[in-house]
């Protein structure tokens, strides 16, 4: 039987095999200490890998480049070309809404396993007008016409939500967000806002090499993890892959079925969507293969201006959507953190990753009581936004070693992939916007005349009818994707958003901590190297999944091996972890400069902008 110190050895071993396996690491002299500079000082950040990379002589070794800056604006994606979009809108007179509506829209084409017209989405914007952070809500419900029984019957033996397939589908709410947002903010006309993205998916774009990977990966997800039943898949092929295999990196991608659909929502608007050919089609597409959205439900949709939830952190004010979201565990992780001197502790301690990863396995295990539709329960919110309840949470960790048992702390009430775009005009204003059909490539079933997969959040529900996240006819299920905005001496600071489902609320507090706390740019902010946990309760199913931490390979060996020591249990340490972290895009405002800055995800294909 092994001991506990063989164990922790063994593990540690494992992972410097890795780390020189990937990196293949000299651990000679490194190469520039000895070289002098002009200035008689050397570059004492160089990092002796030997792995063929530079090394950057200012600011943190690990940052992959400088911030980018902008004087009257900035825009920030995980696609270049949308990026690209986006400033030439702000450059043509547009603003920060016309900017990020153009970007999200250019995303369908660059990331259409992530996100499309057949999606929902969220948004925080800062309004300089009225000085107000306003938040909306463009997120779908379920079809009116079928009620709790009929979902219980249609599913099955399985007695769960299927995770693909027609069923799985709720109204999508972007379009109808995008409109609501540029009634009340655009300046240009929704035609003149489209109008690129309409360009680019009759003449194409080049398939990035991430984008590439995850394509492919989407229908090998549909079809091995989410189980869809290819019968209903025939649209999909057909639109995204009509070989039978996703392009290649360097490819060209075209889709004049979605320029069309854009067309048609330039010109009419909402109803040129949720009315008439396209409104058709979604309905008969999903009645063909068994599901009951209707005509109604679709007219009848509307997104929702909502007032968004905060709370101080050292001094800033960070604000999150309030359910169906989980922007609240977010905000939880962070009051739980704030009992503790973060900064003394670094984050190259573990130490700190220790108590981060109990005060996150805290806020999470709150998580399924507010995960649900606030118009159909009374959710605990306050309650657990409370600065004196998170002290209670923070009492209980035991800083040198893992709990194993964690639970809610209060009396119950009864995946993800995404894309963000995030932009800032000369007038102030800032929007913070996620989107996303949920699983790569959403449902599986797609509407072919028109372009656009549908999305799987109806998968989300519960059908145990204790939760507050029960399936109920015209409601809203759980939603893991949330837009994230901060301020400072109520001035407005940061735009910044977190892709990767479940994770979204821990990449919040790590770049928020980042930030705050060690004084990071926003761009090494998101560069650092990052820890994720998982083994949290699914507010879907109610199961706890298996504990367990992944790291990626910036975080030392040694952290490693204390975690471990400490009782956390260890998944892997290697690239994969980079895929499973995340994909952030910020944009902070020095308002003593009057400067904008702007940082995108190294781990992904896109750039920020500014002008």
């Amino acid at each position: 039987m092994f001991t506990k110190r063989f164990k922790r050895l063994l593990a540690v071993l494992t992972v410097i095999a890795v780390v020189f396996s990937l990196h293949a690491c000299d651990v000679s002299t490194p190469k520039n200490a000895e070289a002098d500079r002009s200035d008689g000082e050397v570059y004492e950040n160089a990092a002796a890998t030997g792995d063929d990379r530079g090394t950057r002589p200012f600011g943190e070794s690990f940052g992959g480049r400088s911030v980018a800056m902008g004087r009257d604006g900035m825009v920030a994606s995980s696609s270049v070309l949308a990026s690209n979009v986006m400033n030439d809108i702000l450059e043509m007179g547009g603003n920060a809404v016309d900017a990020a509506i153009a970007g999200n829209a250019m995303m369908q084409l660059t990331e259409p396993h992530m996100c499309s017209v057949g999606g929902d989405m969220f948004a925080i914007i800062w309004d300089p007008q009225t000085e107000e952070v306003v938040g909306l809500n463009a997120s779908g419900t379920s079809s009116n016409s079928v009620s709790y029984e009929d979902m219980v019957s249609a599913v099955g033996d399985d007695g769960a939500m299927p995770l693909a397939g027609p069923l799985s589908v709720t109204i999508p709410g972007v379009v109808d967000g995008w409109i609501a947002m540029h009634e009340r903010y655009g300046k240009l006309s929704l035609g003149e806002v489209l109008a690129p993205a309409i360009a680019y998916a009759r003449e194409g774009v080049p398939v990035t090499e991430s984008e590439s990977e995850l394509w492919a990966l989407g229908l090998v997800e549909l079809i091995e993890d989410e189980g869809a039943d290819e019968s209903h898949m025939r649209e999909l092929y057909n639109i995204f892959y009509p070989n039978g295999e996703a392009p290649k990196k360097g490819e060209i991608f075209k889709n004049p079925q979605i320029a069309e659909t854009f067309s048609l929502i330039a010109e009419k608007g909402r109803a040129g969507f949720y009315e008439g050919a396209v409104a058709e089609s979604i309905a008969g597409t999903l009645q063909k293969y068994g599901a009951t959205l209707t005509l109604e439900d679709l007219a009848g949709y509307r997104s929702e201006w909502v007032t968004p939830i905060s709370t101080n952190y050292r001094g800033y004010d960070v604000y999150e959507l309030p359910p169906n979201g989980h922007g609240l565990t977010a905000l939880e992780l962070l009051n739980i953190m704030e009992n503790f001197d973060v900064a003394s502790m670094g984050r190259d301690s573990a130490e700190f990753w220790h108590i981060f990863l109990e005060a996150k396995k805290l806020a999470y295990e709150d998580r399924p009581l507010i995960a649900a539709d606030p118009a159909f329960s009374e959710l605990p919110a306050e309650a657990l936004l409370s600065k004196e309840y998170a002290k209670q949470r923070a009492a209980g960790i035991d800083v040198t070693k893992a709990n194993s048992g964690v639970s809610s702390g209060l009396a119950p009430t009864g995946k993800g992939d995404t894309t963000y775009v995030t932009a800032a005009d000369r007038d102030g204003m800032m929007v913070s916007l996620i989107q996303s059909v949920y699983g790569l490539m959403g449902s599986g079933v797609a509407v072919e005349p028109y372009g656009f997969a549908l999305q799987n959040r109806g998968s989300l529900f519960s059908l145990d009818r204790n939760s507050p996240n029960v399936y109920a006819p015209g409601k809203r299920p759980f939603h893991t994707i949330i837009p994230g905005f901060a301020m400072k001496d109520g001035l407005p600071f940061l735009s910044f958003g977190v892709c990767g489902g479940d994770y979204q609320p821990m990449g919040h507090a790590q770049f928020l901590m980042n930030v705050i706390d060690f004084g990071y740019d926003i761009q090494e902010a998101i560069d650092a190297a990052r820890i994720r946990h998982k083994g949290q309760t699914d507010p879907a199913s109610g199961i706890k999944g298996e504990d367990g931490f992944m790291a990626e390979l910036g975080i030392s060996p040694e952290i490693v091996g204390e975690l471990i020591d400490r009782g956390h249990p260890f998944i892997r340490q290697d690239a994969v972890a980079s895929d499973l972290s995340g994909s952030i895009q910020a944009i902070m405002y020095d308002a003593d400069n009057g400067v904008w800055y702007g940082a995108s995800e190294m781990r992904a294909d896109g750039a920020a902008i500014g002008y």
